[in-house]
């Protein structure tokens, strides 16, 4: 049967949706021997498809992960640069998997990492709303009217944000421990609403994705997600 090659290249676990794109336009991905174009269609069972001079033939059993990332880690499976990669703590798992979203270079905390593709493309799709939730370090304390911007949502240089929640969980002398909770994933999303109320980051985890927590994982630490988490992810982003 005939599908997108993307989907394809995803559901083999090669990469997710979005980056087999990324492959495909840097022209990486061949079908029988031609490079691939964003739109063409493929048949696993018929055609020879490469992706990087590898052939691949065969979907592989999915595997899904809760990993504890570290500071000072990449959130991907290979960087040119030679840093700390997602994939260096992934001791024993021989299954291509690759990291669901980003966490920035100096963030830490939940990351669910999967080889399937459907899942990874409907949890980072916007109509999800999938609530993710960052227990944020803040310089000062912000003030009820701080807040109530967060909450109504607030314009960044990319447009204006969803409302979030927010709770203060702790104030220090000097600066405070918030949580925050929101169902989009823009590029340093959370840094630059605390940013814009004048609250600089100080520390940034992630502690919660839709019900998912860390379960006393230790930093660089991983687990397989249960089926019960797994149905309830499917299930929530209306993945069959």
């Amino acid at each position: 049967m005939e599908e997108r090659l993307q989907k394809i290249i995803a559901k083999c676990g090669v990469a997710s949706r979005r980056k087999a794109e990324e492959l495909i336009l840097e022209g990486l991905v061949k079908v029988n021997g031609v490079k691939a174009e964003i739109g063409m269609k493929a048949d696993l069972e018929r055609d020879h498809i490469k992706v990087n001079g590898k052939l691949i033939n065969k979907v592989e059993p999915k595997v899904y992960l809760i990993l504890n990332k570290p500071v000072q880690c990449i959130t991907a499976m290979y960087d040119p640069e030679k840093r700390p990669t997602v994939k260096d703590y992934l001791h024993r798992v021989k299954a291509q998997v690759f990291p669901v979203g980003r966490l920035d270079y100096n963030s830490e905390g939940l990351l669910i990492v999967t080889n399937d593709g459907d899942l990874t493309n409907a949890i980072l799709h916007p109509r999800s709303k999938i609530p993710k939730t960052y227990r944020v370090k803040v310089n000062e304390i912000p003030d009820e009217n701080d807040i109530a911007k967060l909450e109504k949502g607030i314009r960044l240089d990319d447009g204006m944000t969803r409302p979030a929640k927010i709770r203060i969980v702790q104030r220090l002398k000097a600066n405070s421990w918030v949580d925050i909770t929101i169902h989009e994933g823009r590029k340093r999303q959370v840094r630059r609403m605390f940013d814009r109320i004048g609250h600089s980051v100080i520390k940034l985890i992630r502690i919660r994705i839709n019900g998912l927590h860390l379960s006393g994982l230790k930093s660089g630490e991983f687990r397989h997600l249960t089926i019960e988490e797994v149905e309830k992810l499917k299930k929530e982003t209306g993945v069959s």
